[in-house]
């Protein structure tokens, strides 16, 4: 949450002084202009938290954290400045990428429930990082429906960052499958590339199956916003499909608007495994009345065989 120290005149005013008095004269003129404004900033401060212990950081972590936190101090807060400020952070999390890691990925088909796995995977003490999660989107289409806002590009690669440093660099770390953009955010090059050469376990799961969990996935939003976001596949899914599958949605033949979709996203996942740059893929299909934790269970096993 940002809390100004100076607005946009006051900071014009304090450059202008800067350039023509130097840098003390600048400082002076800054502390004549934000002194009033100490009260104002410290009831900011209060509403925005009801804890008294704050984390703060200005771009380099100089005078505008430093003159807030020593505010802050007296007004009661205990306040812990990010050293280097925000610049020093991204170049950090920027670096990230660059350390060793040992990754691997979950395939499969849509609706096979790649989601649901990671979150058993979780449960069973695997390293899991959702990028889905992460990017407020499921990476389709309709992949923001029901989902907040996406954040900026920065603090996804820099949530997605953290959550890099602070895995175990000897187990594996799970991630699903996706292409280089989730909705309107874009995978770190570096990352990404790590994932295109990392093994690969594609869990097979009967379409019928996979229907029925996109059918409760997505069935219950309204049919106009499902028709929209069937429409944006005009370009790759051709006028005709769409037509048909729009069509299908109004007249609530979710069987048909299914098997278009499917046809079109399964040929779409299949293209890309192609692109894969010789990793190795494990195939594995859930059994018959097996369930979900149960299969997840069977694929971390199965993954204690593979050389790391």
């Amino acid at each position: 949450m940002n809390v100004p120290i100076l607005n946009d005149d006051h900071r014009i005013i304090v450059g202008t002084t800067y350039k023509q008095s130097g840098r003390e004269a600048a400082v002076q003129t800054g502390f004549d202009l934000v002194g009033p404004l100490f009260g104002d900033i410290i009831r900011t401060v209060k509403s925005l938290s009801t804890e008294k212990t704050i984390y703060l950081y200005c771009w380099r972590g100089g005078m505008r954290s430093g003159i807030m936190a020593w505010m802050l101090n007296l007004a009661g807060f205990q306040v812990h400045v990010l050293k280097g400020g925000y610049k020093t952070f991204r170049n950090w999390a920027i670096r990230q990428f660059d350390r060793p890691r040992k990754l691997i990925i979950l395939g499969g088909a849509t609706g096979s429930g790649k989601t649901y796995l990671l979150e058993q995977f979780k449960n069973l003490q695997e390293q899991v990082i959702d990028l889905e999660k992460l990017a407020n989107h499921k990476g389709s289409s309709f992949g923001a429906l029901g989902q907040q806002a996406q954040p900026g590009y920065e603090q996804f690669e820099n949530e997605l960052a953290v959550q890099w440093h602070f895995c175990n660099p000897d187990k594996y770390i799970w991630m699903e499958n996706e292409s280089r953009a989730i909705g309107r955010l874009k995978i770190p090059d570096k990352l990404f590339t790590l994932i295109q050469e990392a093994q690969l376990v594609e869990v097979i799961v009967p379409k019928k199956i996979r229907a029925e969990r996109i059918l409760e996935e997505y069935g219950h939003f309204p049919i106009p916003e499902l028709s929209e976001c069937t429409a944006r596949l005009k370009k790759r899914l051709g006028g005709l499909r769409t037509q048909q599958a729009v069509l299908a949605l109004e007249e609530k033949n979710f069987d048909e608007w299914l098997n278009i979709l499917m046809d079109y996203y399964d040929k779409t996942y299949s293209f890309g495994n192609k692109e894969r740059k010789n990793a190795s893929v494990y195939p594995m299909e859930i059994l018959p009345n097996e369930s979900f934790s149960e299969f997840a269970k069977r694929i971390v096993n199965f993954t204690l065989t593979l050389t790391k």
